[in-house]
């Protein structure tokens, strides 16, 4: 009940749609003579207007994607965590072709990694996210997809029951059942990483950040392009809405996890 309706809430609340929302709110108010829709009207306007001339996502993003820097990566790694989002399941099912989105580099980067420690296991966290699930699931799928690559059946785990970040964790450990002195990355788009990575603590599995999939290439700047501002401020904010409500879930133990020395004891 508590997945659907976070989906519901944000579908409603995401930036476009919540503003065209209350565009269209002020233009049935003005046909009604009501004196307020004009002032409502006026201020999503300028909303949209700043959406195009500032660079409010990046602003809002840079902070999450520069939160944990590259790591240094080890000589020994003993397992690859690869987050689902990469995989558009229902275009997958409607075409009979594997479809990637935005997010691919989490896969491209998790086998890369894998092919560089072929002694590490790469688990594959994902199920289907959607309000009514189908039979496919996005670990199912990426497995496929790598298998047709060439990645050994062997190497790969896959935990394909989570539908969040928080089930990604919980899941994760259960079937990985990290030692201490082990070594696990984490790999997920680079602004996902801080919620991520406070799950995984949550849980008390000690995880190797490893972030890809950045949106920005330098400092934010104006770039006149609303579509593109307005998508990477969703992806932003989606981001600082899912770290608050996971704070007062107490699925994350603070608002916004940053970098700690990976432990020697990964299950705690």
């Amino acid at each position: 009940m508590l997945y659907a309706f976070s989906k519901i809430f944000w579908t409603a609340v995401q930036p476009g749609n919540f503003l065209v929302l209350l565009l269209a709110l002020g233009m049935i108010g003005m046909w009604f003579g009501r004196r307020r829709a004009r002032s409502l009207v006026t201020l999503v306007t300028l909303a949209f207007v700043a959406i195009l001339v500032l660079p409010l996502g990046g602003w809002a993003i840079v902070p999450l994607e520069e939160r944990f820097p590259q790591p240094a990566l080890p000589p020994h790694v003993d397992g690859i965590i690869l987050l689902g989002g990469a995989v558009n399941i229902a275009v997958t099912e409607a075409h009979g072709q594997i479809a990637l989105n935005r997010y691919a580099e989490r896969i491209t980067a998790s086998a890369a990694l894998a092919r560089r420690f072929p002694d590490a296991k790469l688990l594959i966290s994902g199920g289907d996210s959607r309000v009514v699930p189908g039979e496919n699931t996005e670990a199912e799928i990426t497995r496929s997809l790598l298998l047709s690559l060439g990645m050994p059946d062997s190497q790969m785990l896959i935990e394909k029951q989570s539908r969040n970040t928080y089930e990604n964790a919980v899941y994760s450990k259960a079937l990985a059942k990290p030692q201490p002195g082990q070594v696990w990355l984490l790999v997920t788009s680079s602004f996902h990483m801080p919620r991520a990575v406070g799950c995984f603590r949550a849980v008390g599995f000690d995880v190797l950040p490893y972030p890809v999939d950045y949106q920005t290439a330098d400092l934010p700047g104006m770039g006149w392009s609303f579509t593109g501002e307005l998508d990477v401020l969703e992806l932003a904010l989606h981001e600082w809405v899912g770290l608050a409500s996971y704070r007062v879930l107490g699925r994350v133990s603070s608002l916004f996890p940053g970098p700690e020395p990976i432990s020697s004891s990964s299950a705690r």
